[in-house]
């Protein structure tokens, strides 16, 4: 077995705003396991010149544990993004996030 990544990337809100994506969004989808840690910005600015220190960052992974190679999980990744993307939607309007495809071993 391998731990294969699916998606990483970022989610973010204001510090003011009480908000845990960890009770937002599921801890596994299906066999995918959904990791959510808060870490520092990982930039000074937004691309409009916002200074990210005013936000609460959170690195978010998606991993499985498998047999198969990274190239043959693409339909699994589709299919998470499927099922993953409500939780995201259904956060605040404040929230925001960016997760890009990233199948890789760990």
């Amino acid at each position: 077995m391998k731990a294969i990544k699916l998606f990483q990337g970022y989610l973010w809100h204001p510090k003011e705003l009480s908000f845990d994506p960890r009770e937002a969004i599921p801890r596994q989808l299906g066999e995918v396991h959904v990791l959510i840690d808060k870490v520092r910005p990982p930039m000074t600015f937004f691309e409009d010149g916002t200074p990210t220190e005013t936000q609460q960052f959170y690195q978010v992974t998606l991993l499985v544990r498998t047999e198969q190679e990274p190239a043959e999980l693409k339909p699994l990744a589709q299919r998470v993004s499927q099922e993953l993307s409500p939780y995201l939607e259904a956060t605040p309007k404040e929230v925001g996030w960016q997760l890009l495809e990233d199948l890789r071993q760990i």
